[in-house]
């Protein structure tokens, strides 16, 4: 006859029995603090012991001896486009990893303060990550009163703010997009920047401009587009019109590139034949574009882990290993030499 009692879950105790260890060395691998204390096999025979039990630390009481809630919050521009939900998937993943919640608030478009969380739910977090905002959305945050890492955020803003920052090589991205298209003979290119007043922004152009001035190629236009598809296309249809020698188009982001592509084509010309379109971001409407998108290629979920790695490090008192995370360029079929736009009056 089975029992009507229910299962006694695992303690501590039977971990460190298993294990063949004391439970306070338990407490130290559960808790990840067994850094400098326990050797590496150590760790990991207890970690083998408590996975084979099914033992799972008690939270509540950890939380209350520690004085933390083991939460903390993601704050991201918007909540649209995969580039922020794999930010959240990387920072979840190390959030998880040492038994900590992840909550994700959406500040609208990075550029202006949002609804203030701290208010209400100050008492509920342990720290912040803030992904790619700009400054006087940052300002909220700062005065928070929590613990404040930044990602993909200039790390001037975070002087006397921020308690660790973890950037991405942005600048190197743009100047593989310049290096690339001079390369294969773009001297007149055109840029579509992105209508947000950020960092990550400001350094793709700065970055671009750089890149043509020293090789002596002309900038034929700045052309200003909201960060959507259409708003590509008709920042490209407005440039191309003013500026038809233009052979090549620099997009601060794949849906400007998407855009421009379908602004080309409206003009009878082709991608990459008259008109090369460059991308960043490496999001994926980049493949699901033709031709696929020429882009930079950001690591979005090393970000988001990396971000967690250092609010941890905040947390534990700990010195937080600041970063810049490298990128890469993604060669595909959007860019080719200069063809017929590149003649005099193209078109």
């Amino acid at each position: 006859m089975r029992s009507s009692r229910a299962a006694v879950p695992p303690t501590g105790r039977d971990v460190a029995r298993r294990a063949g260890v004391s439970q306070a060395t338990v407490s130290l691998v559960m808790g990840d603090k067994w850094h400098g204390r326990v050797s590496a096999r150590t760790a990991e025979a207890v970690r083998a012991a408590a996975a084979e039990l099914g033992y799972r630390p008690n939270l509540a009481a950890r939380s209350l001896r520690l004085g933390r809630n083991r939460t903390a919050l993601l704050v991201v521009p918007a909540l649209t486009g995969d580039f922020f939900a794999r930010v959240h998937a990387g920072a979840a993943r190390v959030a998880a990893e040492h038994d900590f919640g992840m909550v994700l608030y959406p500040s609208p478009e990075g550029v202006g303060p949002a609804p203030d969380p701290f208010s209400s739910a100050r008492s509920s977090l342990d720290g912040v990550i803030a992904s790619s905002m700009a400054p006087e959305a940052l300002a909220a945050l700062q005065s928070g009163g929590l613990p404040l890492v930044m990602l993909d955020s200039d790390p001037a803003d975070a002087e006397g703010g921020a308690d660790a920052t973890v950037n991405l090589d942005i600048a190197s991205g743009m100047r593989a997009v310049a290096g690339h298209l001079l390369r294969l003979g773009h001297l007149r290119v055109g840029h579509l920047s992105a209508e947000v007043g950020s960092w990550t922004f400001r350094v793709r152009a700065d970055a671009l401009y750089t890149a043509l001035a020293e090789r002596g190629a002309t900038l034929t236009g700045t052309e200003p587009a909201e960060l959507s598809v259409t708003g590509g296309l008709r920042a490209a249809a407005r440039l191309l019109e003013r500026k038809p020698e233009t052979t090549a188009l620099v997009c601060d982001d794949d849906l400007l590139a998407a855009g421009a592509c379908k602004a080309v084509r409206r003009r009878g010309l082709r991608v990459p034949d008259d008109i090369s379109v460059t991308g960043f971001d490496d999001l994926a409407l980049a493949t699901a574009v033709e031709p696929e998108l020429t882009t930079v290629r950001l690591p979005a979920e090393e970000i988001g882990a990396a971000g967690m790695d250092a609010l941890l490090a905040v947390l534990d008192g700990r010195a937080a290993r600041p970063g810049v995370l490298p990128v890469s360029l993604v060669e595909r079929g959007s860019t080719s030499a200069p063809g017929a736009a590149s003649r005099p009056g193209g078109g």
